[in-house]
């Protein structure tokens, strides 16, 4: 593959976060085992949210650590999705939100509530789309792994994103991350 074709190609892949296909990979399962695409459809997040502040009030980053126990360590949204979920079920009068200092502590309303209900069928569909992915991968991956794996995501976007790489950029990146892989496998 030419350079600079493969250059985009990878950036496409990462944009789209397909990169890799393991634990802490973003939206996307891990390569083999997971059905293909994405572990939440769009607009599932919200039904999940809603349901673990109906369960107890909860905090941004309690439901960001729920979601991902959930998920037996498969899957943590972002700050960047939660939030704005967040913000939407307030909007639509979902959840109501009480400031406590600098954090903001999510209840379900009234109208959350029966909005949940409503929605009972699709709820458990979550649920139980949710219970598959963390059954099918077992244990949670060690959360250091978990932590590289995503240092290296944003090292590499962020590099990424300041523009072009030279090919002697590209190769250095190159062999750095295979090297890594290397160790990985001796381990």
């Amino acid at each position: 593959m030419h350079f600079h074709s493969h250059l985009h190609w990878m950036r496409r892949r990462f944009a789209h976060g397909l990169f890799g296909g393991g634990p802490g990979f973003g939206r996307h399962g891990w390569r083999g085992g997971m059905r293909r695409g994405r572990l939440l459809d769009h607009g599932d997040l919200r039904f999940v949210i809603l349901q673990l502040v109906a369960e107890k009030p909860r905090y941004g980053y309690e439901l960001i650590k729920a979601i991902e126990e959930k998920f037996g360590g498969v899957y943590t949204p972002s700050p960047g999705v939660v939030y704005p979920t967040l913000t939407l079920l307030e909007e639509l009068g979902n959840v109501a939100v009480a400031a406590q200092g600098a954090k903001k502590l999510y209840t379900i309303t009234a109208e959350g509530t029966a909005f949940l209900a409503e929605n009972k069928a699709t709820v458990e569909a979550v649920f139980g789309r949710i219970h598959e992915a963390s059954q099918a991968h077992g244990t949670t991956p060690a959360p250091q792994i978990v932590r590289a794996v995503e240092n290296l995501k944003l090292a590499l976007s962020l590099r990424l994103s300041r523009g072009p790489v030279s090919e002697e950029q590209a190769l250095r990146l190159a062999a750095a991350i295979d090297a890594a892989a290397a160790e990985v496998e001796r381990t």
